[in-house]
Order: structure tokens, then sequence, then C-alpha cells
């Protein structure tokens, strides 16, 4: 049963879906630009037989406000503000892309906060070429000037973001989407050598892995989240055809 929630945070109007048992350990999942709480849909589920799932609707997306001010900080402390708000001391973040920047610099400035932090086919904060964004036809689920403002702290990360990762000290899996994807991979390897207890792992789908190979992905994350002494994770029962083989790095 998922519920639909919101919640104020400093006068911004925070959307979510809540599933799983209350009293489960807490986990959060941010999306990646131009997504909602409902990218989730295909894993959740899953997740949400062992832990307490907050999927978030970052500012500017989905039923969250669009306040018109926009940058990686701020959803930094939305998520911030939301923890706060709803009482949950430390948690399991997993972010995709966009949701995973906002993740580490989430870890890095309030690592007291994170237990595990999970960041898939997130890019390492490094310049990159520019390019302006064509705005899609039609109604979109997420205000334009959000995507203008996040796209150009992604090609010109401020310098500082680096040191970020190294203060990290959640345990972290940089789970990388391989060839297929358009974030670059030795990035991703860099991304995860520069936080302290960080690996990577590939799974070869492309960069929106969690879609494409669920099973896998499920598989990887509910290992990796999995405290120790309580027994192997229980693998996922999803059907996506055939897998791809992981590749450690």
């Amino acid at each position: 049963m998922v519920d639909h929630r919101s919640v104020d945070v400093g006068g911004m109007r925070l959307a979510y879906e809540v599933s799983g048992p209350p009293e489960a350990p807490p986990l959060v999942l941010l999306h990646a630009l131009g997504e909602d709480a409902s990218d989730w849909d295909v894993v959740a589920p899953v997740l949400a037989r062992s832990r307490r799932v907050h999927a978030l609707d970052l500012r500017g997306h989905g039923r969250s406000d669009w306040p018109g001010d926009y940058s990686l900080q701020l959803m930094r402390d939305d998520v911030l503000g939301f923890l706060d708000a709803l009482a949950l001391d430390r948690v399991d973040l997993v972010g995709h892309s966009m949701g995973g920047i906002v993740a580490y610099l989430f870890a890095g400035e309030y690592p007291r906060r994170v237990d595990r932090l999970v960041l898939e086919d997130v890019p390492v904060p490094r310049p990159r070429e520019q390019s302006t964004p064509i705005r899609p036809d039609g109604k979109l689920n997420f205000d334009w000037e959000m995507v203008l403002a996040v796209k150009r702290q992604i090609d010109t990360p401020a310098p500082e973001w680096l040191e970020t990762l190294s203060k990290i000290t959640a345990e972290t899996l940089a789970v990388a989407g391989g060839p297929g994807s358009h974030v670059p991979q030795e990035g991703i390897a860099e991304l995860a050598r520069r936080v302290p207890r960080g690996r990577v792992v590939t799974i070869p789908a492309g960069h929106l892995i969690h879609d494409t190979q669920p099973t896998l992905f499920l598989d990887v994350v509910m290992t990796f989240l999995q405290p120790p002494g309580d027994g192997p994770a229980a693998r996922p029962s999803l059907q996506t055809g055939d897998e791809t083989p992981l590749r450690n790095g």
C-alpha cells in the first residue's frame, strides 16, 4: 500500500510516497532530473518488503511546489528539512542521476544522517561541455526553469563538490550503467574512489538501471543495504527477462 503525502519544509510543500512497515528501517529515494517519485514504482514495492520507503518529489518536480528558486544545494537542504519534519534521524539513501548528486551533497554535508548510500549512474562533479536543452512540447510534470538551473550546475559543478565526496562517511555503492550509458563510466569509478568507503559495481543496462534491469538492481542494492548479522537478503521476485552479468570494480 502506497500513501501519497506531503510535508511543509521551510514554507514549501514537498510531496512524497511512503510504503512499507512503519517500524522498518527508513530508506529515502531521490529521482533523476524531470522525474518524480513514481519513477521508482518498479522497484519500490520490493524494497518496501523490508524497508519503510520514502520516495520524494524534489522541488520543481511532480506534486511538490515549483517555487522558481532552484539549485542542487537547495534540494539537498530540502532533504534535510524532510528528514527533520518526519523525525528520521539516520536513513539509507538512494539517488539516481541528478538525485544521486543531491544524495552525495547531502551525505557529505550531513554525514551523521546517512548510514548507507547508493548512487545510481551518477557523474563525478567535473566540468563538461555545455549545451542548451530544448523544451519538450506540451504540459510538463516539472518546472522548465528548474531544468535550466540544475543543468547549469551539472555542466559547471562547484569545485568544492569534489572535496564533498571525501567527507562522506557512509558506506557507499556506486552502481554504473556500463557502455550504454551517456554518463562517462570512468567518472563513476573516480567518484567511488574519492568516497572513503566507496566501491562500484557495473550493471550493463544503460543509464536507467533500476528501470531496465530491476531484478539485478534490486539484488545488488538489497544485498548492500542488508545490515551485518541479519542474514542473507531476500532475493527479489520480479520477472525481467534475460539478466546481464554484473561486473565489480
